[in-house]
């Protein structure tokens, strides 16, 4: 239950990162989560933020260049 919150906590402060934060610094946030977070989630929990982290990154770096295209494998 506790590690449920903490994903959801993680998630939230990966989205406020993105709203208000430059490509750069929204990276090394969303990095600095990442890294903190795999102490305390469940291995299914981690992979799951890592995911969203990703798709929210791809989705900020296609918002700031857009035509270009983005592949993250």
């Amino acid at each position: 239950m506790l590690s449920e919150i903490l994903l959801l906590a993680c998630k939230e402060l990966i989205d406020d990162a993105k709203l208000g934060c430059a490509d750069l610094v929204f990276k090394d946030i969303c990095l600095e989560i990442l890294a903190k977070a795999k102490q305390v989630l469940t291995h299914e929990q981690f992979e799951e933020l890592a995911f969203y982290a990703a798709e929210r990154m791809k989705e900020k770096m296609m918002h700031n260049n857009p035509g270009k295209k983005v592949k993250i494998q």
